[in-house]
């Protein structure tokens, strides 16, 4: 104990991988030290506390993605929302607790100013103001994010589903509101189909508040 070389890096691996396992509230500084053979004070030396290593954690989830998923830009703008968040989505979802990790982190590196960039320009170069640009994409990344945190409540991993939320179940359980009761497998099922459906919500919503001819269609509006 204690004399295994560790970087940043391979301890943000090592802790996505205990994620896997454990789950965001069970992922500890010690017991990520365990897994990589060290005393738990050796890790101060990179992270001076969890929120430090989350950070650490949702910048290596955004390396990969870059890496592996991330679309080109090349074609529309609506293309190219649809495009990112359907990646982002698909790395949220490879580590329990993704969206729990990713939300509110910080970044640790500039590797995301490159996509940024690329989105912005190619927002503004279809004519959309600076503040419509980043309007457009939070927002997007807002209902993602937001989408996979719920998702991830009822199904933590895939082909796993919480103990309670047993459709048929809860339908007979609110049989005196049959509308709730049947809401219920529209709510907690079929995410696949009701991410696309609310993700092209989201764009059509853009398009008509901020694109030519809406209210605020100026792009100093």
């Amino acid at each position: 104990m204690g004399t295994t070389k560790i970087d940043r890096t391979r301890v943000a691996a090592t802790a996505l991988r205990l994620l896997d396992e454990v789950g965001l509230d069970g992922l500890s500084l010690r017991a990520i030290a365990r897994e990589l053979g060290v005393k738990a004070p050796a890790l101060y030396w990179h992270f001076k506390d969890k929120q430090a290593l989350l950070d650490e954690m949702a910048t290596e989830m955004y390396r990969r993605m870059a890496a592996e998923d991330l679309p080109a830009t090349d074609g529309s703008w609506q293309q190219g929302l649809l495009a990112y968040n359907r990646a982002l989505r698909a790395m949220l979802l490879r580590h329990r607790d993704g969206a729990r990790v990713y939300s509110g982190a910080r970044f640790t590196g500039t590797e995301h100013a490159n996509s940024l960039e690329r989105h912005l320009s190619a927002m503004t170069a279809c004519g959309f103001g600076l503040a419509q640009a980043v309007g457009a994409g939070t927002t997007a990344y807002s209902y993602t994010v937001g989408f996979v945190i719920e998702e991830q409540g009822v199904q933590p991993m895939p082909e796993e589903r919480r103990e309670g939320y047993d459709i048929e179940e809860r339908a007979r359980r609110l049989a005196d509101y049959p509308l709730t009761a049947a809401a219920g497998r529209e709510i907690f099922t079929d995410y696949d189909r009701r991410f696309e459906e609310g993700l092209r919500l989201v764009v059509a919503g853009v398009e008509a508040v901020y694109g030519p001819g809406s209210v605020t269609g100026n792009p100093e509006g």
